[in-house]
């Protein structure tokens, strides 16, 4: 297949983050036959033509074990599919270790930093007369105290991931004919693997976190860094977002923007901007930016919990006036996880 940017052929289309991959950028692909990947948002295609892979979540990894472990209580299977958070279908291998029983490892893609990639995920699952438990064993982690989002003692499963571990037990529910049935979620190596990750800093005890936003992991790397930076370069009107959340409802705010998802690269894309620039997305990394230090003295882990306090918005204010003040001509927008306006250096929310 022929991909265009042009009117006369099929642009060739990110399904993940939107975005239109230039004309110029597909032409040098280095691996053309890669690009049906990225057509179908498994892979990513770099401004220098190289094709880097998305890997899966642990939040898909864990639906895989746990759709293939209902499975086999009926028959055996080498793989899942899974619809991911992103409405991308993906099919996953897997292990049958016996009925009722199945094992997935979590693959990382082209993302050579990503301290989980290779974990097992194990699943046991046994009839139940009707419904869906998942029960989170051994390997994930817990959070040691209330959030705004989770109570004390409740497992680290995030929302999107939660749904999609559902949604996939159910479709298994319904091929095997099964009214219900009480799956076990285990990671072997998860709480010595979590020793590598945020999760101690966070609160959150004995294990890793299953999470995933899209059920994508997005690969980065020299590549991908220029490519992004590229993209802020070569925009008039830029929207920098740090995460899923922000994207989304950055396109709604900013339809005539170019969004660029930066991540925590957020440095190195104000450096590159040339045009009007605008950092947009939830506070936790966008507020750690602008000032390292906003939650000495607070008490709290997270600047998600200090959203929750009392001082949060003398504190939020503070940062940004400081902030404004050294760079008058950045505008930032902070929103809501839910999508609403609580803080723009153009007119403050309350």
């Amino acid at each position: 297949m022929e991909y265009s940017t042009g009117n006369s052929g099929q642009a060739l289309k990110d399904p993940v983050s939107g975005y239109v991959y230039p004309q110029d950028w597909v032409t040098g692909c280095q691996k053309p036959e890669l690009l049906p990947l990225v057509v179908r948002g498994l892979a990513i295609l770099t401004s220098d033509g190289t094709v880097l892979m998305r890997g899966y979540t642990t939040g898909t990894t864990a639906a895989a074990a746990c759709k293939a472990a209902v499975l086999s209580l009926q028959s055996p299977v080498a793989s899942v599919t899974i619809t991911t958070p992103s409405s991308i279908v993906v099919e996953i291998p897997v292990d049958v270790t016996g009925k009722g029983s199945a094992e997935c490892r979590k693959y990382a893609g082209d993302y050579p930093d990503d301290v989980t990639a290779g974990i097992l995920f194990r699943a046991v699952a046994a009839p139940a007369p009707e419904g869906i438990t998942v029960h989170a064993g051994k390997g994930i982690g817990r959070f040691s105290y209330d959030t705004p989002r989770y109570a004390k003692g409740e497992p680290a499963i995030g929302g999107p991931s939660m749904a999609c571990i559902t949604c996939s037990v159910q479709e298994a529910l319904s091929i095997t004919g099964l009214p219900g049935t009480l799956v076990e979620l285990l990671v072997p190596e998860g709480e010595q693997v979590a020793k590598k990750t945020l999760n101690p800093r966070l609160g959150i005890i004995g294990g890793i976190s299953v999470l995933g936003t899209t059920g994508l992991v997005e690969p980065w790397d020299d590549h991908l860094e220029e490519t992004v930076l590229s993209r802020v370069r070569n925009a008039p009107r830029v929207v920098l977002t740090t995460g899923r959340t922000g994207l989304r409802y950055a396109r709604l705010f900013f339809p005539d923007h170019e969004v660029v998802l930066v991540g925590s690269k957020i440095g190195a894309a104000l450096a590159a901007a040339t045009g009007e620039v605008t950092l947009f997305g939830l506070p936790g990394l966008v507020l750690r930016f602008i000032n390292p230090g906003i939650l000495e003295g607070s008490g709290c882990r997270t600047v998600e919990e200090l959203t929750t306090r009392q001082q949060y918005n003398p504190r939020i204010r503070s940062a940004l006036d400081q902030y404004k003040a050294e760079y008058p001509d950045l505008r930032i927008v902070l929103i809501s996880r839910d999508g609403i306006l609580t803080h723009d250096t153009a007119h403050i929310f309350v």
